[in-house]
């Protein structure tokens, strides 16, 4: 069995500064090198297996990515941003946070690990040189990286299937999907989780992809323009239903239906994906898949923790399932 006085030789360091900090003492006073070289020592000597009860405060960093062009997308990761600062506060953890991954990189010494928020771009080359640095990190939400970072993210796979089954639980034959572009990653776009969920499973269900509606960002002016798009392609026959990718597609969506007196969910029902806050205020209030971020966050810093004291094991990403919260736009049979 590791003892406190092995890693205190091999660190370097006292006896007594190697227990306080391993035992979590709220009063001991540091810098974030000797935590790391002390906790380096730990790792290697094994001291967790034999001390798998305890667990460490260790410093950490955010990186908090968001472009600014869409309010309603920015508000998602702003709830899950709060969501991790009042954790940490509650838990008497240390955490900085960074807007930007090269600033992250300058000053990575200072932390064992960092959580990542947000969904702007992020270049390869980049996420390798934090990976050098600082290679203990989970990201939330996104997983830019899955070969050099941990993640959790909703499972909207899982999601859109359950979506699609309701519908057609309920009686709706003629299914739509409205969706976004994915994210670009070193100038490649990708194609969204959830529209490529949608053709497949559609099909699987024996109905057809052919009413799909994929083009733009995730906001509410490319909702608006899809939700035109709709319109002017179906005339008088809408689909019976819509799955909407995001909160934030749907409103522009329900803005250019009600223009149109297109009434929902008479003439079309409607679900989709985030539960904002907003989407208990449009007309109607939106059916949407609940993403419970707290629970995210929980995950996120327990995985992250452990990644730090065993930071040989192999990467983990993990998906988690979503809720439904019903209101008027589409109640399912019960």
């Amino acid at each position: 069995m590791t003892t406190i006085k092995e890693i205190a030789q091999e660190s370097g360091y006292s006896s007594a500064t190697v227990s306080r900090l391993l035992n979590n003492d709220p009063n001991l006073s540091i810098t974030a090198d000797t935590k790391n070289k002390i906790l380096e020592i730990a790792n290697k000597l094994g001291y967790w297996k034999d001390h798998q009860e305890k667990k460490i405060r260790p410093t950490i960093a955010l990186l908090y990515r968001v472009n600014h062009e869409e309010q309603l997308q920015d508000e998602y990761f702003t709830s899950l941003k709060q969501a991790l600062i009042s954790t940490v506060e509650a838990e008497s953890l240390q955490m900085k946070t960074f807007y930007d991954a090269d600033d992250l990189i300058k000053h990575a010494s200072l932390f064992q690990g960092f959580i990542g928020v947000g969904a702007a771009p992020i270049e390869n080359e980049t996420l390798k040189k934090l990976h050098e640095v600082l290679p203990n990190g989970v990201f939330v939400d996104t997983n830019p990286a899955p070969e050099l970072f941990d993640s959790i993210r909703p499972n909207l796979t899982l999601t859109v299937k359950n979506a699609i089954d309701l519908f057609l639980d309920k009686g709706y034959q003629r299914i739509g999907f409205i969706g976004g572009v994915g994210p670009k990653h070193d100038h490649i776009q990708e194609v969204d989780v959830r529209a490529t969920a949608f053709a497949e499973y559609i099909k699987v269900r024996g109905k057809s992809d052919e009413l799909m509606f994929v083009n733009g960002p995730f906001s509410v002016a490319n909702g608006y323009k899809l939700g035109k798009e709709v319109l002017a392609k179906c005339k008088n026959k809408l689909p019976d239903a819509f799955l909407i990718a995001s909160d934030t597609l749907a409103v522009g969506v329900l803005q250019a239906f009600n223009e149109n007196n297109v009434n929902v969910p008479k003439d079309t029902a409607i679900l989709s994906i985030n539960n904002s806050n907003v989407v208990k205020y449009v007309s109607p209030p939106l059916s949407s898949y609940n993403i419970d971020q707290q629970e995210m966050i929980d995950m996120a810093l327990n995985m992250l923790t452990n990644l730090i004291i065993q930071p040989n094991r192999a990467h983990i990403d993990v998906n988690m399932n979503t809720n439904l919260v019903v209101r008027k736009s589409f109640v399912p049979k019960k």
